[in-house]
């Protein structure tokens, strides 16, 4: 598949698909084993919550700066070549959590692990958004996405089969990484060929598809910061820890189920970013209808499936709006940058949350999800009036 080669049918590639997908998917297992693991190894070690949460950050950091070179690697390598490498590292950089013991060492094994995970991240979801039919974007992205939020789920459930003890844990999650070399080695042949080299200023995508970049910004920091700072929120205003793992289990289910509905709506829309302002609109009214109804558990329950559900739809449809603009290289890029945002984002997400809570008590946590809803709808909508899509 050459740079230029582009899918103006309505075929699948399957292969290209189940390979990109499998990827990720593999890597979404493993985060979720993963995340859980090396918070608790790091308590069982005396090291305090403060410094874990520090240390749990250099996740965001190291998606950043891997994003901007994994595009050059997949021009200069291939990327195929580019994924297999970045599985082989993320697999054996797993075990360095186990072997090393000292904390500060973890910074750059966290560089070097999530560095690698982002870029299986910006080239699976580049080959899928070249895979797969213009016409049928949206229900392709809405797939992987589905998939992907059932990789997570399942990691947890493997965490909690495994436990935290002993190396068995890295080993399975570093095998389950490894698996995914499989389909991408079939698939090789299929992948996309970036024959010009990207384009240095990063950033440019910012002007380009500002609504697409902002709405993952977004994105990134409520989940984030919503994973986070939910259960706090929840035990604060008198709920129990298990009604919050509650909560949280109401959101996740919320993205799984909406991710193809919504993906399939985009498919029908000429303009993408309409549909991005609109889920915006509805994460500001769930930001607002927080405070009323955070003393009725099945309220907010079912408010938080609906709410995280749409909310998550920022992510899929804004990738769509990607796909549906660039192609080859300036694809791989836009990927890349869509990718850098989302990043800072979960780093930005939790920070500023955090601080809202500890200004304003326990309602700061829907007010600064408003803050930031209400800053992407007033500026999705003046993209759509003031700069209108060209026919």
């Amino acid at each position: 598949m050459t740079e230029a080669t582009t899918v103006n049918d309505d075929r699948v590639h399957w292969p290209s698909l189940i390979a990109a997908i499998s990827a990720i998917t593999a890597v979404g297992i493993a985060i979720g084993l993963g995340l859980p693991l090396l918070s608790l190894i790091l308590d069982k070690r005396g090291i305090s919550s403060s410094l874990t949460g520090i240390n749990s950050a250099m996740a965001g950091i190291a998606a950043m700066m891997a994003a901007p070179v994994t595009t050059w690697c997949a021009h200069r390598y291939g990327v195929a070549t580019t994924m297999i490498w970045a599985i082989v590292i993320a697999s054996l950089s797993s075990f360095g959590f186990y072997y090393i013991v000292n904390y500060w060492a973890w910074f750059p094994l966290r560089i070097v692990f999530h560095g690698a995970t982002t870029a299986l991240f910006i080239l699976s979801e580049f080959w899928i958004n070249v895979a797969a039919p213009p016409k049928r974007r949206g229900l392709i992205l809405g797939l992987y996405a589905s998939i992907l939020s059932v990789g997570f789920a399942t990691g947890t459930l493997i965490f909690s089969l495994v436990g935290s003890e002993g190396v068995l844990p890295f080993i399975v999650g570093a095998g389950i990484i490894l698996l995914a070399v499989i389909p991408i080695f079939v698939a090789r042949r299929e992948s996309p060929v970036l024959s010009e080299s990207p384009h240095p200023n990063f950033f440019k995508y910012i002007t380009i598809v500002p609504t697409a970049i902002l709405a993952v910004f977004i994105f990134g920091a409520v989940e984030a910061g919503g994973l986070t700072l939910l259960p706090l929120y929840a035990t604060r205003i008198g709920f129990t820890e298990a009604q919050a793992g509650g909560l949280l289990t109401a959101m996740a289910i919320g993205n799984f189920a909406f991710q193809i509905p919504v993906g399939m709506l985009s498919d029908r829309l000429r303009d993408r970013r309409a549909l991005l302002t609109i889920m915006g609109a509805f994460g500001l009214v769930g930001a607002l209808l927080l405070p009323m109804i955070a003393p009725y558990w099945t309220l907010l329950a079912a408010l938080l499936l609906i709410w995280g559900g749409v909310v998550a739809g920022l992510y899929t449809v804004g990738l769509g709006h990607i796909g549906s603009r660039f192609h080859g290289t300036e694809l791989a890029a836009a990927n890349a940058a869509f990718i850098f945002f989302y990043a800072l984002g979960t780093v930005a997400g939790p920070a500023v949350i955090g601080t809202a809570m500890d200004l304003g008590g326990t309602d700061g946590f829907a007010w600064a999800l408003t803050g930031f809803f209400g800053c992407f709808v007033v500026f999705a909508v003046w993209r759509l009036i003031f700069h209108p899509t060209k026919a």
